[in-house]
């Protein structure tokens, strides 16, 4: 007998780490490694000291009440984790903490080289009888290179790799602008959750696991796009341009004001008919064909079937189009609103977008359809708040997160689990 729709009930979904035992040490070069793993489904153990790791006291705190438990740092970097008290001063720490690493699929740990060494407790000691245990290093210069032991910043990685120099105004009289909110150790833990996820991947074909060592000043280097090739293989500098990419030469500006005062981004330019033709039937909608002296440019760029960037200079007609092209937009979005132009450009297939702040960005509708912003809800607070969710998508990507654990809030839980 058939069921009726409302007795069907679906399947749950699984998780894709659903199943994944990690150990990670707190940190704050690691933590978002950590996050993005449980925040997939792994099961992720975050080992901190007694008193919690220093991370849990950096402000704000919410409600202003300075509390372990209240820190939005800790918060945002450790949702979908436990978290267990141990002393890894003590013999007792250490034993615990090598049962916990045994049982793992994944450790993840940043402290710096020789640490763990001194304790007993680095990879070489713990894997000995667990090869299959994948063990992950984020340390600024990876364990092998001679600076190794040179003390680091988020700042100063992110200058050494390079991004700081491409990142700023095309007036260089002005300083570069340094990418905020732990930049470099984002980046590195990209690097560390991509590099245990291919060990992972594997183990699974060959039962092996390995160390994954991860440098934090490589990955922040290999992350600055073009400007290391173009040093390595053509010797040149690129140089920082307001809102867009560094080049070794000027580029145009793609940062406009809108019809409100706000910023939109711009194509860089149109190039296909269809491009021009959208633009040039933008035009006449809005009423403004007649104040736009070069519309017919447009028409010649559909006539032409398009323009190719590789005449651009050589070309007169071409560059003409060209320009004329990227000249409407400008206008266009001059007779908008920044949201307005926004919605119509996405919708008319021109990309570009607009310049919000991270509130208007959580309430916008786009992200919102794409279930970005989560609701999490923190049960010691008898509410709700509002996260960025995970940046993933998919079949089994999970929809929702659950807040940061409090302060050794599992230390019980897990020490049951190892003695069953």
């Amino acid at each position: 007998m058939a069921q009726e729709p409302s007795d069907v009930h679906p399947e749950p979904i699984r998780a894709i780490l659903e199943g994944v035992r990690v150990v990670e040490l707190a940190s704050d070069r690691a933590a978002y490694a950590g996050k993005l793993l449980g925040d997939l489904g792994a099961d992720v153990v975050v080992v901190e000291p007694p008193g919690g790791h220093a991370s849990r006291r950096y402000g704000p705190f919410v409600d202003d009440v300075p509390d372990p438990d209240r820190c939005l740092w800790w918060w945002n970097y450790n949702t979908s984790k436990r978290s267990i008290v141990l002393d890894l001063d003590t013999s007792e720490g250490r034993d615990t903490f090598r049962a916990l690493a045994r049982g793992a699929d994944i450790v993840i740990e940043a402290e710096d080289p020789g640490v763990l060494d001194r304790l007993g407790i680095d990879h070489l000691q713990t894997r000995a009888d667990q090869p299959e245990v994948i063990w992950v290093s984020v340390t600024p210069f990876g364990r092998m290179l001679p600076q190794y032991h040179e003390p680091t910043t988020d700042l100063t990685l992110l200058a050494g790799g390079g991004a700081v120099w491409n990142c700023g105004y095309d007036d260089h009289a002005i300083a570069p602008i340094r990418p905020s909110g732990g930049h470099a150790h984002h980046t590195a833990s990209a690097f560390a959750m991509l590099g245990a996820l291919t060990a992972l991947v594997h183990r699974d074909l060959t039962g092996i696991g390995q160390h994954v060592d991860v440098s934090m000043h490589a990955a922040n280097n290999v992350t600055t796009e073009v400007s290391s090739v173009d040093w390595l293989f053509a010797r040149s500098t690129l140089q920082r341009q307001t809102g867009r990419h560094a080049s070794a030469h000027p580029t145009m500006g793609i940062q406009e004001p809108a019809g409100d005062g706000r910023y939109v981004t711009t194509p860089l330019a149109l190039t296909s008919a269809a491009n021009f033709h959208v633009a040039l039937e933008w035009l006449r909608e809005l009423g403004i064909e007649e104040e736009f002296p070069e519309a017919f440019f447009l028409q010649m760029g559909i006539d032409r079937g398009g323009v190719s960037m590789k005449v651009l200079g050589t070309d007169v007609e071409a560059t003409a189009i060209y320009g004329a092209g990227r000249e409407a937009i400008c206008f266009i979005a001059s007779k908008l609103s920044a949201t307005e132009f926004f919605s119509e450009a996405q919708r008319r297939g021109i990309p570009c977008g607009a310049v919000w702040s991270a509130d208007e960005v959580l309430e916008n509708e786009h992200f919102r359809a794409r279930g970005y912003p989560v609701q999490v809800d923190h049960s010691e607070l008898g509410r709700s708040i509002t996260y960025p969710g995970i940046p993933f998508s998919g079949e089994q990507i999970p929809t929702g997160i659950r807040r940061a654990p409090l302060l050794g809030e599992h230390t019980a839980e897990i020490l049951a689990e190892l003695r069953d």
